[in-house]
């Protein structure tokens, strides 16, 4: 409990000491804050509400992020008593919705509530997750900020720092601009991403050079180009984003507990993406199974019923075909599942039997077809009568 008493009396002296060198400064954004707090209370029960309030209000993109900060930081309160509750994998709805109901949240609250803000006035922007320093000391649990494109340049956001600080147990509502559009080069200083590519920096900082305080850019690396890393990210679905995030996290040096827990997090996120991606696929293949018998058995009553009403060939053909095309579809999908495990790999089994079954049944009514639409009226009506001689069938 020591460490923790510390920790928050450096961390109260530390904010109450930038927020005295501020007093002195004037707010260069007075304008667009005075605008963005005389929001109706009626705009503020959703992001749409919000986002729709700012884009009637302002043009710019600079000022519509700075429309977003201010009022986040100004109006959500920050949740000492579940400081320590940061939930990485709670749904991003829940986050946003939470705060805008309680007008409480910590720092996925904050992060998620002005990153889809920003997102609903055309600004791009993301969350970034990792963990923080201050004053020489590397905070034990994470963090989350945000990332926003204004323009054509990529800047920092960290609103819940920027919203105030915590002294006694107690948090005091203090706006700090320090955390209001920095850039990627200043906000590393205090900022560490688990991923290096959201650190928007072409030679990335390891874990350990910020861990020793050593953040300038060292010339020497490798070239990263973020921005070409971020176009490829945006292409990327979430099992592939966490595998390249994995090596990326491994690369830069494993330094604590945080990373160690964010790395077996993504690692567990992708088994259990990859499992339910099969698991899709064969629900949904099933479906295009399901669909296939329904097509076939349609075809067969209305052949049971001599084609009647009358139908063209072309229409009667349709009918057959849509069957063997929901067939087609339901083993491309159930061929995309990898590496099932075993109880996966039996219902396989056995389904794919199922599907060759009613393949040859396709078929069988396929060459029917084929043999119908070659005779005339007399012919086509023959083959719906039997006709045998002493039991031999003649058609």
């Amino acid at each position: 409990m020591r460490a923790l008493y510390l920790f928050v009396i450096f961390t109260s002296l530390a904010l109450s000491s930038m927020a005295q060198a501020k007093k002195t400064v004037t707010n260069p954004y007075a304008g667009i804050d005075k605008k963005a707090l005389e929001m109706p209370q009626a705009s503020t029960t959703t992001t749409e509400g919000i986002a729709t309030y700012i884009n009637s209000n302002f043009s710019k993109n600079n000022e519509k992020v700075r429309a977003a900060y201010i009022w986040v930081a100004s109006n959500i309160q920050y949740d000492i008593e579940n400081m320590y509750a940061l939930n990485f994998h709670e749904k991003k709805e829940d986050k946003i919705t939470k705060p805008l109901k309680t007008r409480k949240g910590i720092c996925e609250n904050y992060a998620a509530l002005f990153n889809d803000i920003c997102a609903k006035t055309g600004i791009k922007s993301f969350v970034v997750e990792g963990y923080t320093k201050q004053n020489g000391f590397t905070d034990y649990i994470p963090h989350a900020w945000c990332a926003a494109l204004i323009d054509t340049t990529w800047f920092l956001f960290d609103p819940t720092w920027g919203s105030g600080y915590v002294t006694n147990g107690k948090f005091v509502k203090k706006i700090n601009n320090n955390y209001f559009q920095v850039a990627p080069a200043e906000l590393i200083k205090s900022h560490m991403p688990f991923d290096y590519l959201w650190q928007f920096l072409h030679y990335p900082i390891t874990n350990q050079e910020f861990y020793e305080g050593k953040v300038q850019q060292n010339t020497t690396k490798p070239f990263f180009s973020y921005k070409d890393s971020i176009a490829a990210f945006e292409k990327l679905n979430k099992i592939e984003y966490y595998a390249a995030a994995s090596i990326r996290l491994e690369k830069n040096g494993v330094r604590n507990s945080m990373i160690i827990d964010r790395l077996q997090n993504m690692r567990r996120e992708v088994e259990i993406e990859t499992q339910n991606n099969k698991v899709h696929l064969y629900n949904s293949s099933l479906i295009n199974y399901n669909n296939s018998i329904e097509a076939f058995n349609t075809f067969i009553n209305f052949r049971n019923k001599q084609f009647k009403p009358e139908k063209t060939d072309p229409e009667i053909q349709t009918m057959l075909d849509e069957s063997v095309k929901q067939l087609k579809t339901a083993t491309g999908k159930l061929d995309q599942i990898q590496n099932p495990d075993p109880n996966t790999a039996a219902l396989i089994t056995s389904y794919r039997k199922q599907i060759t079954d009613l393949t040859a049944r396709i078929d069988e009514q396929q060459e029917w077809l084929k043999k119908y639409f070659s005779k005339g009226k007399a012919g086509r009506r023959s083959m719906f009568t039997k006709v045998t001689w002493f039991g031999v069938p003649l058609n």
